[in-house]
This record gives structure tokens, C-alpha cells and sequence, in this order.
């Protein structure tokens, strides 16, 4: 019957829950109110600098997952479009990444029998990731990514880096058809796949990846402000693609993209077969929550980076929404991950974009570009056809390089010895275990340290002094009343504090003086159904041992966790209510010490004692009055 009466307010919880602060269904429609010919010039001009970062970026990461260019490229198209419409940040431009992308190239590559479906589950997979995003801006998901430590996000963004590097050497070296490709999913793997195949290099493709690397320092040192990943892939594809185009010399075995055509470009809904679409959902859940939850994290930290140098408010669920939509037109679109890209984002921000505008006018040329490689084809010149693989492998290699954020690494490292263990443990996970699983291990640490310290409440054993106020007692110091002990709980009492609150205050009760404790919870915080369940426990042990325990200093969310949960009835054992006889007494803001000296004339009339010369402090002049 009790079960039925709180049907209507946990309808009324949720329905508070999911009308505070709810989800905006179209954001950019205030941004659209605000245009001006000025912001839209802005918008503009960021949108073409973002564009131009997006191409070359959009087949390298491509790339990196093993995926068609053309992939990478539908990603950068409809991600940014979708983000700009859902999103809440300005500056967020969304579309393919270093980590999601490699992420989706660990788990094809330990998987090889899913492997060769790839074309087939890679649209499946991303329209599921974004499902999961979706839904979890939906119940607000996006609030506990703040409690993922930052160093999470560093060792793994670090370790990924070590593992696009390995993986693109071979590319580089021109090894990559003598690799196993099964064992390019971990380090240990791709280290000694490289170390059986370096004898193999090809001179011709080191040479074109080193002259990219050469040209990409030298374009960086005197023109900074300059695309410098963008000229030095077009540059080295005009020196060297013709070469390799029409095999010229060493050149002839030297391998190159393959150029898309416009009907790649058409949205194509993922191919379903019946007899095996829950298997695959099975098999691809694991992954595709990972990367919900990287992109999800990766889009939260960087829309509050950008954020807290512009001044512009973001929503971290509503960006969530963003991710999850802008996957799920990825994947129907046959795109590959999405995920907020910092380089993007901070280049579109430092171009002057003014709104969210910037982000949807960078897609749209992006889209622009895309058919112009496409219509290539149709020109006799196809010009995807003409781009090393080498030059791209090597320019990856020193993208790579940058994710190395050293002074992040030395901030995580020095700040505390848990930030230092979360940042090694995930940067060696991601070496030694599938990306999908290292990022969940390097949460699953920090998350565990973060509890350790959390559930910790303070327990001290407290007096009152001659003035009337609450004091520590001090170790050479008798109990004014040997048989009672005053204990002041500080903390958090939620589910991982329990067990160490419950054995804490048995280990007081081995004194075989006591005979009643007072247990002062005037700042304990987060009593859950754990915390509640252990002090009934304590209630039960106590009573089973001749002893009593009584609560005072209780503020009112104390007391309304105790009275629900019926464990308030427990505690109330033995009072007879007639004579106003209570084992609670409620905290009193104006006087907190008002409740202990209650619960202390409780305690003596337990024990049957009368000796106290009990003092209560009652304002900042230090006046007491003795009781």
C-alpha cells in the first residue's frame, strides 16, 4: 500500500527532474533574431578559416579510423550543420576527431571478422552512439561529466596520440600492406609489427613524408596565422602527386587515396539485415557507448574552454543534445564519429566568429569543396587520387605531436599524487587495452579516488567548555560525563561512507565507560538508503549491547531522510511520548548547541545520573548561562 501512495511523488520528482531547466528544441532560432550584416561577415570569414582546416582534417582522421575519405568528409559536412542548429556554445564546430576516430580503428582492428562488414556497421554504430548521447541530454547526463578528473581526458588523449603516431609510420614508411592488421590495435602490437617491417621501407615514400614534415616546420616558423596542415598536404601532392599518379620512377609503387564521386555524397541509410541487426546491436553497444561518452566529454570540456574566454554561458546537456543529433545525421548520412573539435573550435573562435552561424556556414563550404573534389573526376583530374599516403601519414604524425599538451601533463602530474596516478593509469591503459575499454578504466580510477577521500566523514569527540561552547576534547582530558561521549560527524554520510561511519563509532563504544553516545550530525551531508540501513544497524548494536545512541544537531534534510525512510521509528525505541520523550532533537540555527545540551540531559536521564554543570553559549558577546 506504501509502495502505491509514493507512485505520486516520484511522478512528481521526475517531472520536476526533466521540466527544470529543459532541453532547448532549436536554439539557433534566437541566434538567426540576432544576425546583422556585420556578425554574418564575421560568421563568414570564421567559417571559411574553419573550412579550410576542415578538408584536410576530415581525410586525415578518416585516415587514422581506417574508413573512406569520403566518411570524414560527410562528417565534417553534417556534424557541423546539426551542431550549429542544436548546440548552445558560439564557437562549438563539430565533426570528426583524433581520438574518436582512432577509437574507431582500435575496435575494427581487434575485431577482423567485423572488420570486413566495416562499410556496413560503421553507419550503424554511429547512429547508435548518437542514440546514447541523445538520450542521455535527455535525463541530463552531461551534470556528472564533471566529475570525471581532466586528467582522464590528458592520458588518454596522450596515450591516443602514441598510438595514431605507430599506427601512422607505416604509412609514412610505406610498410603498411606487410603489417598484420590485427595487431594494430594496441601499442605492444603495432611496435612489433613495426619492428618486423622497417627493413621493408620504401625510400620513395620516407623521401615525400619528409619533405611534407620539412615544408609543415618551415610554413609554421614564417607563416604562422597560415593553414599550415592544409598547404603543406596540397603543396606536397602537387610536387609529388603527378609522380606517384602516373608511377614515375621509384614513384610507381608509392600508394595514394582514392577520389569519391557525387553520388558518395547522397545520404545512404545503414544497410540492416534481419537475421543478424540484434547481434550487431549486441556487439557494437560496448563501443558505441565509449563513444558517446568520449564525445560527449571531449564536446563538454572544450565548449567550457571556450567559454571562459569569451564569457558566452554554455549548457553542457544541450551541447550533449548537439553531439547526439550531429552523430545520428552522421551515420545516416554513412559519415564516421563526431565529436567537438578542439582545433576547430579555437580556430573559429580566434577568426572572430560571432555565433553559432560560423559553424553551419563551415559546413556548408565544406560541402562546397566536396563536390568540387567530386566533380574532379569528371574532369579527367581526380584530385584525391593525387595525395600521397605517405604525405598525409607523416603531416598526421606531427599533428600527433601537438596533442601532447606539456604543460597539462606537468599540471596533472604536480597537482596531487591522485591526479598524477589517474593520468599514468589511463596513458598506460590506452597502450595496453582497446581505447573503448581505457577510457571507462581511467574514469573508473579517478571516480574510485575521488570516493576514497569522499567517504570519509570526520569523527571527533567533542566537550562543552566553561564558556557553553562545543569544543574538541582533548586526549589528556576526562569526559566531564565519563558514560557519555559526544560525537561530532563531519562529512558526507552517502552509500561509500557507510561501512567506515558504522565501524568508526562501534570502535568508540569498546570503552566499556560509555554507555550512551550522542551523535551530533548538525554537518553531515548526503544520508542516502546505505548510510540510513548502517544507522539502523548501529541503532540495533548498540541496543543489543545494553547501550543508547541519540541524534542531535539534525537539520531538516536529516530528519526527512530519517522519517521516510522509517528508520526515525527505530531510533524512537523506548520513548514514551506522553512525557515528551525524544532520541532526536533538531538542529537549532540560532543556537546549534542548544540540541546537544538537549540530547545531554536525555543522555543523563538514560543512565540515571544528574551530574552536569552544562553551559550554553548564546551570542558573540560570550555570555552563557548556566542549566
Amino acid at each position: 500500500m506504501n509502495f502505491f501512495r509514493g507512485i505520486p511523488k516520484a511522478y512528481a520528482a521526475l517531472r520536476e527532474y526533466f521540466t527544470n531547466e529543459p532541453l532547448d528544441p532549436l536554439p539557433i532560432r534566437h541566434t538567426m533574431r540576432g544576425i546583422s550584416l556585420g556578425t554574418l561577415r564575421a560568421d563568414s570569414w570564421a567559417g571559411l578559416n574553419v573550412t579550410m582546416l576542415a578538408v584536410p582534417q576530415a581525410i586525415a582522421f578518416a585516415a587514422i579510423a581506417g574508413v573512406p575519405i569520403v566518411d570524414g568528409i560527410l562528417c565534417a559536412i553534417v556534424a557541423a550543420v546539426v551542431g550549429a542548429v542544436f548546440a548552445s556554445s558560439r564557437h562549438t564546430v563539430l565533426g570528426p576527431t583524433n581520438a574518436t576516430a582512432f577509437m574507431l580503428f582500435s575496435f575494427f582492428a581487434l575485431h577482423p571478422d567485423q572488420a570486413l562488414r566495416a562499410g556496413e556497421l560503421t553507419p550503424l554504430l554511429v547512429i547508435l552512439a548518437g542514440i546514447l548521447a541523445t538520450i542521455g541530454a535527455a535525463l541530463k547526463v552531461a551534470d556528472l561529466l564533471q566529475y570525471v578528473s581532466r586528467s582522464v581526458l590528458v592520458g588518454y588523449i596522450a596515450g591516443a596520440a602514441v598510438l595514431i603516431i605507430a599506427n601512422q609510420i607505416k604509412h609514412w614508411l610505406g610498410i603498411d600492406a606487410r603489417m598484420d592488421p590485427r595487431a594494430s590495435g594496441t601499442l605492444i602490437g603495432l611496435v612489433i609489427e613495426l619492428a618486423k617491417t622497417v627493413r621493408f621501407t620504401n625510400p620513395a615514400t620516407f623521401v615525400i613524408g619528409l619533405f611534407a614534415v620539412g615544408l609543415f616546420f618551415a610554413i609554421r616558423k614564417w607563416l604562422p596565422r597560415w593553414p599550415v596542415f592544409a598547404i603543406s598536404l596540397i603543396v606536397t601532392s602537387v610536387v609529388f602527386g603527378p609522380l606517384v599518379h602516373f608511377k614515375y620512377g621509384i614513384f610507381k609503387g608509392v600508394e595514394t587515396f582514392t577520389t569519391f564521386t557525387l553520388g558518395d555524397l547522397q545520404p545512404h541509410l545503414p544497410q540492416i539485415r534481419n537475421d543478424l541487426f540484434f547481434a550487431d546491436l549486441a556487439s557494437l553497444f560496448g563501443i558505441a557507448f565509449a563513444l558517446a561518452f568520449l564525445a560527449s566529454l571531449e564536446n563538454s570540456l572544450m565548449s567550457k574552454t571556450l567559454s571562459s574566454r569569451s564569457g558566452h554561458r554554455t549548457d553542457v546537456n544541450q551541447d550533449m543534445l548537439a553531439v547526439g543529433l550531429g552523430n545520428i545525421a552522421s551515420g545516416v548520412a554513412g559519415g564516421m564519429p563526431a565529436s567537438g573539435s578542439l582545433t576547430r573550435s579555437q580556430l573559429n573562435f580566434e577568426s572572430g566568429a560571432q555565433t553559432g552561424l560560423a559553424s553551419l556556414l563551415s559546413g556548408v563550404f565544406t560541402l562546397c569543396f566536396a563536390v568540387f573534389i567530386a566533380a574532379s573526376v569528371g574532369w579527367g583530374v581526380p584530385l584525391i587520387d593525387y595525395i600521397p599516403k605517405a604525405a598525409l601519414g607523416a603531416l598526421v604524425v606531427m599533428l600527433s605531436l601537438s596533442l601532447f599538451n606539456v604543460r597539462h601533463i606537468r599540471i596533472c602530474m604536480r597537482s596531487t599524487n591522485d591526479d598524477a596516478v589517474v593520468l599514468v593509469t589511463t596513458f598506460a591503459a590506452t597502450l595496453l587495452a582497446p581505447l573503448h575499454v581505457a577510457i571507462f578504466i581511467g574514469v573508473a580510477v579517478s571516480i574510485s579516488l575521488f570516493l576514497r577521500k569522499a567517504s570519509r566523514p570526520h569523527l571527533v569527540e567533542y566537550e562543552f567548555s566553561d564558556e557553553g561552547e562545543l569544543r574538541e576534547k582533548g586526549e589528556k582530558r576526562e569526559r566531564p560525563i565519563p558514560a557519555i561521549s559526544i560525537v561530532h560527524v563531519e562529512g558526507d554520510l552517502f552509500f561509500g561512507a557507510a561501512d567506515l561511519f558504522r565501524t568508526q563509532i562501534q570502535r568508540t563504544v569498546t570503552d566499556p565507560a560509555i554507555k550512551v553516545i550522542i551523535l551530533r550530525l548538525k554537518n553531515a551531508r548526503h544520508l542516502d538508503a546505505t548510510s540510513v540501513m548502517a544507522l539502523e544497524d548501529l541503532i540495533k548494536f548498540m541496543r543489543g549491547n545494553g547501550l543508547h545512541i541519540l541524534v542531535s544537531g539534525a537539520p531538516k534534510e536529516v530528519y526527512k531522510v530519517l522519517k521516510q525512510s522509517g528508520v526515525l521509528t527505530t531510533l524512537q525505541e523506548g520513548c514514551v511520548r506522553e512525557e515528551g520523550e525524544t532520541n532526536l532533537f533538531i538542529g537549532n540555527p540560532h543556537n546549534p548547541n542548544l540540541s546537544t545540551r538537549d540530547a545531554l540531559r536525555r543522555a543523563q536521564q538514560l543512565i540515571g545520573s544528574e551530574k552536569a554543570d552544562v553551559r550554553i553559549f548564546y551570542d558573540p558577546s560570550h555570555s552563557a548561562k548556566t542549566t
